[in-house]
């Protein structure tokens, strides 16, 4: 992989991370495009760059969340020291991420392995990225049943239950795959759960920072590896580009959400999953 390949692949991340189109997705299925031959999808450095290019984007999202985690630890430790669960909105958040982080390392230690395979299969990712569109408009369908239809209220997030929590974090699971978005995923389970798109989105962006942390702790220590040492600078170069291109994507998904859907992505996703899938079968890319 040369250094322009590289930011490349980092701006690519930095952005599809947060936007809800699938971050490995667009890493699998955007070389395959420009026909990256040196770019080897499969073998067992491109996870761990990858990996550091997250690194990036968890970094980023921590310095434009820093308040809020500020407050929520401050929190979470006084209801520690205080030896009982309060009801304040920043404890409660602290604890419903905590929960919510468990489903996502326990799936993703136990199918790492059967997922990883799937990393250099184009047609998979292109598939996965139409499903991921799917669940969107899905998502947006029964979110407007709920709440414009049948006038249902929306709740702010410390208001979700403990077993809600739990399938907001089922749902970022799915992003094991690629071409599932986590964010997508999360957000979808969120709105399920009656939040609105604001707080769907800070909660799925909130969760994605210990979940691509724990993610870096298991893998950024492959790029240390004899034979693994060339990706190094590629890597930590990468891991900038895409924190600044995760904090604009963040900062502008914000604002986004305040008063848009997810619609628009999920037509992407469709357009571009299909585009890609028809290509593979074509045999035009691989």
């Amino acid at each position: 992989m040369t250094l322009t390949q590289a930011l490349i692949l980092a701006l690519l991340q930095g952005v599809s991370e947060l936007f809800p189109v699938s971050s490995l997705g667009h890493m699998i299925l955007v070389p395959a495009l420009l026909n990256w031959q040196n770019v080897k999808r499969d073998n067992g450095t491109f996870l761990p760059f990858v990996v550091a290019l997250h690194c990036g984007t968890a970094l980023a999202l921590a310095i434009f969340y820093w308040r809020d985690w500020v407050r929520i630890a401050k929190a979470v430790v006084a209801g520690i020291v205080r030896g009982r669960l309060g009801e304040g909105r920043d404890e409660r958040t602290g604890w419903l991420l905590v929960v919510a982080t468990i489903p996502v390392g326990l799936l993703g230690l136990a199918l790492q392995k059967p997922v990883q395979r799937l990393f250099g299969a184009v047609e998979p990712a292109a598939a996965f990225l139409m499903i991921n569109g799917l669940v969107m408009f899905l998502g947006e369908y029964l979110r407007r049943r709920q709440h414009e239809d049948r006038g249902k209220s929306y709740k702010p997030l410390e208001k979700l239950t403990w077993l809600q929590s739990v399938g907001v974090g089922v749902g970022e699971a799915f992003a094991l795959l690629p071409g599932i978005s986590r964010s997508g995923a999360s957000m979808v389970a969120g709105l399920l759960f009656d939040l609105d798109h604001e707080d769907a989105a800070r909660y799925s962006f909130m969760l994605a920072t210990p979940v691509i942390l724990a993610a870096a702790l298991l893998k950024v220590p492959d790029l240390f590896v004899p034979g693994a040492h060339v990706a190094l600078g590629e890597a930590v170069a990468g891991g900038a580009v895409a924190g600044a291109a995760a904090y604009a994507s963040v900062a502008f998904l914000t604002r986004y959400f305040k008063s848009n859907d997810l619609r628009p992505f999920g037509w992407y996703c469709l357009l571009f999953g299909a585009l890609c899938f028809t290509l593979a079968r074509m045999g035009v890319i691989h």
